[in-house]
């Protein structure tokens, strides 16, 4: 207890997980959605209604891996922060 009052120990990247995982989740559904948009485009252009189709997933995979990236930045800097406590305990 006295670790989280005194900030001690991070429970930021424990969030950052989570934050992770809803990220994903997002752009998930964020591809899904746009291929079914996609799928409705078709009936008034056949040619944009495609290119939805196909940038849906590539779009989806983009959102991922950004977020991972985001997330994973995040995390070096709570590492940096343990090394530097740690180094200065020395």
């Amino acid at each position: 207890m006295r670790d989280l009052l005194h900030f001690d120990s991070m429970i930021t990247p424990k969030i950052i997980t989570f934050i992770y995982w809803m990220l994903l989740a997002a752009a998930a559904v964020g591809g899904l959605v746009l291929l079914s948009k996609g799928f409705g485009v078709m009936k008034y252009s056949g040619f944009a209604g495609f290119g939805m189709i196909v940038a849906a997933p590539i779009l989806a995979v983009l959102l991922a891996v950004l977020a991972r990236i985001y997330c994973e930045v995040m995390i070096v800097l709570f590492k940096i922060n343990e090394a530097l406590q740690h180094i200065r305990n020395k």
